[in-house]
């Protein structure tokens, strides 16, 4: 009798153990506090891969499957502010999915505008240089990378915009960083395509500015690796 009630108590003791572990698993932890952190494929283009190709990690959404409204108003010791669109040719012409703009600040002064534009049409993601040129702005484009806290480095592509004032005062300068992330490596554009783009005014030289930028985005993704892609 007294063996019958030890096994029972075993038996017991097993299966809630099991429930434990179960239910540390449904809350996503184990006894640590850490968030489990989400993937994306980075790259410089969206219609072809290129040799910058990158994974990155990252704590945040950056997909068509939630809403990119959700990326906080605080980020690190950035503070924004939702600036609505207001040219409606916008949305005509690129018919995003989502669409988000914002405008942080941080408490040296500096300031720069996230965009997120996310679709599943290519209609979507026409190069921002464009949209310069065709505003009478002088654009010159080429590639920057900007490193990551936790490894790797993300690279993107670099717009320098300038568009002349009534005087030298006047000028405007508009220094551009974006990239597109796709939700995994085969890249299909049925599954939405997420445009990020950071744009700031000139902070002194090219890599002052992407330092500025840089710290910026080091609180949105945690590490960057190569794609490797199979035989």
């Amino acid at each position: 009798m007294q063996n019958a009630t030890f096994r029972t108590l075993v038996v017991v003791a097993i299966l809630l153990g099991g429930l434990l572990v179960s239910y540390a698993s449904l809350r996503g932890d184990s006894g640590s506090n850490q968030v489990p952190g989400f993937s994306y494929v980075v790259d410089l283009d969206y219609w072809r891969r290129t040799e910058r190709e990158q994974l990155v990690k990252t704590d945040l959404h950056f997909d068509l499957a939630h809403d990119l409204d959700d990326v906080p108003l605080q980020i690190g010791e950035w503070q924004g502010e939702d600036v609505p669109e207001t040219n409606l040719e916008v949305f005509i012409l690129l018919e995003p999915e989502q669409f988000v703009q914002r405008l942080y600040q941080d408490s040296d002064g500096h300031y720069l505008w996230l965009t997120l534009i996310g679709g599943r049409n290519s209609r979507s993601f026409h190069p921002p240089d464009l949209c310069y040129d065709a505003d009478g702005w002088k654009a010159s484009l080429s590639s920057q990378a900007i490193s990551l806290d936790e490894g790797g480095e993300i690279y993107g592509l670099w717009l320098e915009a300038h568009k002349p004032g009534v005087d030298e005062a006047a000028d405007f300068e508009h220094m551009v960083f974006y990239f597109y992330l796709f939700p995994d490596s085969k890249r299909d554009q049925a599954d939405g395509i997420v445009l990020l783009k950071l744009t700031s005014p000139r902070y002194g030289s090219v890599e002052e500015t992407l330092a500025v930028q840089g710290d910026f985005l080091r609180h949105l993704l945690k590490n960057a690796t190569p794609v490797t892609r199979g035989l």
